[in-house]
Parts: structure tokens; sequence; C-alpha cells
């Protein structure tokens, strides 16, 4: 199955999982996927992420994350930039999300890394979503 926007159906996934209350959702794999999951988690959106051998292809699965009393973690998880439009940002033009509540998911040369982490190492690249 020919797949144009592999990080939108994982954004997609995740979104419809949180809003069902899911404990954890699975996709296939990719590097970008597993970079993208690693800032989730360091980030506190998820527990945590493995990546597991199924057959045919390999999946990853995410641990969502809960409030105590149940409420969302992740309250809106949106991609930025599309196939069509790719959004380029250099790190001094990258602004916290929700006066720093939220953040900008930014695939730059030295890998996925979140707009925090690319404004201390002065790097840009492509922004992949917003989450908060």
């Amino acid at each position: 199955m020919m797949m144009t926007d592999p990080i939108a159906d994982m954004l997609t996934r995740i979104r419809n999982a949180v809003r069902v209350e899911h404990p954890h959702v699975e996709m296939p794999t990719s590097k970008v996927k597993r970079g993208l999951a690693d800032v989730l988690k360091r980030e506190g959106y998820i527990w945590d992420w493995v990546e597991t051998d199924d057959h045919p292809v390999k999946q990853i699965r995410l641990e969502l994350k809960y409030g105590p009393s149940g409420e969302r973690v992740i309250q809106h998880i949106k991609r930025v930039s599309k196939p069509g439009r790719r959004i380029y940002s250099k790190s001094t033009d990258l602004r916290p999300i929700l006066n720093g509540m939220g953040i900008s998911v930014i695939s730059t040369s030295t890998g996925v890394i979140s707009d925090r982490e690319a404004r201390q190492k002065k790097v840009g690249g492509e922004v992949l979503c917003e989450v908060w």
C-alpha cells in the first residue's frame, strides 16, 4: 500500500487513539517516526515507545500518557509541513508554542528534535508538527 504522507498518518493515529483513550497505538515504523516518538517521550507527551519485529513489517508501539484523573496529555497534534508545502524555519525564527506549554517538532541535519533543542543548538530545519 502506497502512502503519500506517513507522518500525517502517524499523527492521525495518535490523535484518534487519544480521543478514545486507548493505552497504546501501533503503526509501521520508519527512521523519522522513531525520531518523532523519541521527541514525544523526552518532552513528556508519551510514556515510552518500542519497536516490534512483527511480520511482514516492523511496527512502532507508543504507550500513550494520561493524567491522574484520565485527562489527555496530548490535547492537540497538528501537521505543519506537508508534502505539497514544506515549511522550513531558522532557529532564530522558532517561537515557543503556547508560551512554552507546547512544542514544535523539527527535522534537522542532526536528527528529529524539539524546538527548544533546536534553539539551544542553533539549528533550523523542517517543521514537522506542533503538539500541546
